[in-house]
């Protein structure tokens, strides 16, 4: 496997063989066929998978790698490094953690140019199902959800075993002209179809980009996912799964709870449920050892984290004329949950009291 696959197409029998082998001792692949294409941010496809021996290795898996229709876009991906991130994880985290993630059949990278495959259990052909954008995470689940992060986040809270299993893990990414350009975009064509809130955190984050950054960066030090909103989720069959791993990073351990409250939960749910299931998540913390985080200071930085679903909003609030109706009803959604966060915990009013914005 001295060269990577381009694109779906380039999955041949004899490079699937040898790329399974080390997990499936014996396999003889003896055709793959491409069920279903697209392209998001990366290069999806669907995979169905015909064996002379299978070892146990699935016939249907989701294969995922840099975007192939657009060279610049496919170069942008691969710079920011977040297909390789996610291959690591996979490959060296994943069989550690107790929280749920696709099953990996193969994580190959190259970090030299960026390139990735992932060849990832198909959640589809194994009953779990991803969120169309209102579909929510229960209270029940989320309850869930938020001990498999304490996992996470404890077991990485100590340096020196951050040091010795995921060193490659980055800091935080601190935005950037993408984002900026998007936003900015919204506010000057769209800003009739944005909230007063979420258009004048928008404005304040644009002048004041670094300032909101270290803000969302501060506080106790561990791996993270980093992005758990509802479309990089799903369930199994009421467990709570963790899709897209390409944002890891070091960060404080409360930016995964806050964002996957507000963006994971239905707005009624979260109105009636998130002191509840804060209180769960520190809980949960403290009886695995986690450093001590008061309930004050926890419902503080979750009022300050909640500015972040305004840049994570970027792509939402350029409403493009072309996309598909899923794609809108997700994206509607999206942006529903960001607008009410930022309402009903006063975010505007937290920036100014508690981090001089």
């Amino acid at each position: 496997m001295d060269r990577l696959p381009v694109t779906p197409d380039d999955i041949n029998a004899a490079w699937l063989t040898a790329a399974l082998a080390r997990r499936y001792p014996g396999v003889r692949v003896a055709e793959v066929e491409i069920v279903a294409r697209r392209e998001v941010t990366n290069a999806h496809a669907d995979l169905r998978v015909r064996y002379d021996a299978s070892a146990g290795a699935p016939s249907h898996m989701f294969c995922k790698m840099l975007p192939v229709a657009d060279p610049a876009r496919r170069q942008a991906i691969a710079g920011t490094g977040m297909g390789v991130r996610e291959a690591l994880f996979y490959e060296r985290l994943a069989p550690t953690l107790a929280l749920r993630v696709p099953v990996v059949h193969v994580a190959c990278h190259d970090a030299s140019d960026g390139s990735f495959v992932l060849l990832l259990e198909d959640l589809g052909s194994t009953g779990c199902t991803v969120s169309d954008g209102p579909t929510s995470v229960p209270p029940a689940a989320a309850a869930r959800a938020l001990e498999d992060l304490a996992e996470l986040h404890v077991r990485y809270e100590d340096p020196a075993r951050r040091a010795a299993e995921a060193a490659w893990v980055p800091p935080p990414m601190a935005g950037g002209d993408y984002g900026d350009v998007r936003l900015r975009y919204g506010l000057d064509h769209h800003r009739d179809r944005l909230s007063t809130h979420f258009a004048a955190i928008a404005e304040l984050y644009l002048a004041k980009r670094q300032a909101f950054h270290a803000l969302w960066d501060s506080g106790p030090r561990t791996v993270i996912h980093g992005d758990p909103h509802i479309g990089n989720l799903f369930d199994d069959h009421g467990r709570t799964g963790f899709l897209d791993w390409g944002i890891i990073n070091v960060s404080t351990p409360l930016r995964d709870a806050s964002y996957f409250l507000t963006m994971a939960l239905a707005i009624d749910d979260r109105r009636r449920h998130e002191r509840d299931l804060l209180r769960q998540y520190l809980d949960a913390r403290a009886a695995r050892g986690g450093v001590a985080i008061s309930f004050e200071e926890a419902w503080r930085t979750h009022r300050l984290q909640a500015a972040y679903t305004v840049p994570a909003c970027c792509q939402v609030v350029t409403f493009p004329a072309d996309a598909t109706e899923a794609r809108r009803i997700f994206a509607a959604a999206f942006l529903a949950r960001a607008e009410a966060a930022l309402e009903d915990l006063e975010v505007r009013d937290a920036l100014r009291r508690f981090a001089d914005l």
